[in-house]
């Protein structure tokens, strides 16, 4: 099917990939960038018009359905934009997201899953015969709190913060996948090591200022290949 109108989307994306593998009689990628799970059941509107709930695309006959969303329901991107510091052990976004004893991202993380249960029943009640996928998140940031400061100016504190949230999105989003008798596509360990600070021929994702055509802090064509093959591994082995 067509590319959804206004969402920056790549045609070598990893369900374009995966389908590429798998070839299916007939294949529907209705990804959006800036999609959160209020876009799967109703319209989203980008700057150039207006995409149909992404459900609609499938029916009794699917026979698989793969979900990436979470991310920007959690606001990741967004905040993280604004973190930058010329000083290294700042932590400004973790002081005022967590600020008064309220973690908003796990506020936020803990209702991005509860939604996704709820798709996950939609979906399921849609194409009964599907077999359902939810995919996880691919490592962003590395392990050493130092990240890559000053190519990525953000401060230990931080890196800390978003990195360990984006870990217990990706935990919330396997258990509820478990929970819904979906499978679970895991990212984070395929691509430890791969994180925007490494070294350019081994990332899968890219940095504020990508050094390849990728969004920012998005995955790049090699992540996107190796997000495709992490899928096409977990329906073999199932």
């Amino acid at each position: 099917m067509g590319t959804p109108v206004g969402c920056d989307r790549s045609d070598n994306n990893y369900p374009s990939l995966l389908a590429a593998k798998l070839r299916p009689a007939q294949f529907a990628d209705v990804s959006c960038g800036g999609a959160t799970t209020e876009h799967l059941t109703g319209e989203q509107k980008t700057r150039d018009g207006t995409n149909a709930p992404q459900l609609d695309a499938i029916n009794g006959d699917t026979t698989l359905v793969t979900v990436g969303i979470g991310g920007n329901d959690v606001g990741f991107v967004g905040f993280a934009s604004e973190c930058a510091t010329q000083l290294q052990t700042a932590s400004p976004c973790k002081t005022r997201l967590t600020m008064g004893g309220r973690d908003q991202l796990a506020e936020r993380i803990t209702a991005a899953a509860d939604r996704l249960g709820g798709i996950l029943d939609e979906i399921r009640s849609r194409a009964s015969k599907a077999r359902v996928v939810v995919v996880g998140y691919p490592t962003v940031l590395p392990d050493d709190d130092a990240g890559c400061w000053p190519v990525l100016p953000v401060g230990a504190g931080d890196v800390a913060y978003f990195r360990d949230s984006l870990e217990r999105l990706n935990t919330a989003l396997e258990e509820t996948a478990k929970e819904h008798e979906a499978g679970f596509a895991d990212m984070s360990t395929a691509s430890k090591g791969r994180d925007m600070c490494s070294a350019a021929n081994r990332r899968w994702v890219e940095g504020p200022a990508p050094a390849v055509p990728a969004a920012p802090l998005h995955p790049n064509a090699r992540g996107e290949e190796g997000m495709a093959e992490v899928i096409v591994k977990l329906l073999k082995v199932a």
